[in-house]
């Protein structure tokens, strides 16, 4: 009665959120909150002229409640899904479950055609392409340039300018993303491959770790014991860490490219002119930043996949991607974008209401150059569970022990990579 109860439900949620099969197709698009991403689908609601309709549905706000939806309506088999907005590590364990088409042919040559390398790896997986990159992200250092004129390239060094900073009685916390969360396993695989190793193999199915895991966690540690971190380190996401900076507690965060659009908004802000931005932070010199960013798979159980496809390009075309970083502050994944000096609107002149790459994204050269080092996370079908332990392993930084901590999590990490011990 259970097997059967289920299968009645799962007949039901693929009835009830399944694509039109008649008229002018439906084409669904899930994607996280994004505030212009309707002027988008409208773009391309024009540019289809009556071939289908997309229909835009926002997920959750969180990674992990956007996955969960997405995760489930897949199992379902539920055709009301088309275009799929993927946080670039669900790439692979969507293609191993058989839940996103693999691009093909002109589809897949045409999500190629100018996409940066780094964001391009993101959307494979075995050597096939299984998205089409939309936007990017790398994180950066940002600062004021009134209490730290030249901020160094090291983490120990940072520590060193914070302390005398606190001697001097200025602010002086260094903001990052220490809470246990996925931000603290990006900034514990972007010091382990500046440290010159990785978490696991290029196969993704063994743990690599070792010596440059110990040393990545020392730095951890080391900083979490420094006058450079905020006490509320552990609770600390991108958010808050923002809002410290601007709220004139810090004197530095790393974070995404948002904190700049976001610090240029906020009028309470005596010193913007001031805030400035330079390479990610390294062990032993300049860093490799975290990787991120999102890209558009077309479900495996969409009524109208040619549809989906056509419709994903447009969405994610230089035109659409400028929008989408001048007003939401999403880097593209297109090399050109960044290159474009030209205001939205090109018939009038560039403005707070009519931006270009130029106003919109003066950090864009440090972008384009972190990009060429920067640290992808982990690849496997089972990322979600290696991301859980490393969390709960680091978490307090400031209590880990780098030999020890590293021979545990080498263990978790392997039952991960086996689903074992482990919810995802």
């Amino acid at each position: 009665m259970a097997v059967g109860a289920a299968a009645i439900m799962a007949s039901t949620l693929v009835t009830a959120c399944g694509s039109g099969s008649t008229g002018t197709p439906t084409i669904n698009l899930y994607n996280a909150p994004q505030q212009n991403l309707a002027v988008m689908v409208a773009n391309c609601n024009k540019a289809a002229n009556g071939k289908y309709q997309i229909k835009l549905n926002t997920l959750p706000r969180t990674a992990d409640q956007q996955r969960e939806q997405l995760v489930r309506r897949l199992a379902a088999g539920d055709s009301g899904l088309d275009i799929l907005g993927l946080d670039v590590t669900w790439t692979a364990e969507l293609a191993r479950a058989g839940w996103i088409r693999e691009w093909t042919g002109s589809n897949k040559a045409e999500a190629e055609k100018g996409t940066l390398a780094a964001p391009l790896k993101t959307a494979q997986w075995g050597g096939k392409l299984y998205a089409a990159p939309y936007n990017t992200n790398v994180q950066l250092l940002w600062y004021r340039a009134d209490l730290m004129p030249k901020p160094a390239s090291t983490w120990a060094g940072l520590q060193k300018q914070a302390a005398d900073l606190a001697a001097a009685g200025k602010p002086h916390y260094i903001e990052a993303q220490g809470a246990q969360y996925e931000g603290l396993t990006v900034w514990f695989n972007s010091l382990v491959a500046s440290a010159g190793g990785s978490v696991l193999d290029p196969s993704g199915t063994k743990v690599s770790m070792g010596q440059p895991s110990v040393k990545a966690m020392q730095t951890l540690r080391d900083f979490a014991r420094s006058k450079a971190a905020d006490p509320s380190l552990t609770n600390t996401q991108e958010d808050p860490a923002r809002l410290q900076l601007e709220g004139g507690f810090a004197v530095a965060e790393v974070n995404w490219p948002y904190v700049y659009p976001a610090m240029q908004a906020n009028t309470a802000v005596k010193f913007k002119k001031d805030f400035k931005w330079a390479p990610y932070p390294g062990i032993d010199g300049p860093g490799k930043s975290p990787l991120g960013g999102s890209n558009f798979a077309i479900s495996k159980y969409s009524a109208h996949p040619a549809e989906a496809f056509d419709a994903a390009l447009c969405l994610r075309n230089a035109d659409n991607q400028k929008i989408a970083a001048t007003k939401d502050g999403l880097p593209p994944t297109i090399e050109s974008v960044y290159h474009d000096t030209t205001p939205l609107d090109a018939s009038k002149k560039a403005g707070p209401d009519n931006p270009s790459m130029v106003t919109a994204y003066p950090m864009r050269a440090a972008i384009l150059s972190a990009l060429k080092t920067a640290a992808p996370r982990p690849v496997t079908p089972t990322y979600q569970n290696v991301s859980t332990v490393v969390q709960a392993a680091l978490s307090p930084p400031a209590s880990i022990d780098p030999a020890a901590t590293e021979t545990y999590l080498r263990d978790q990490v392997d039952n991960a990579l086996q689903s074992k011990g482990v919810l995802p």
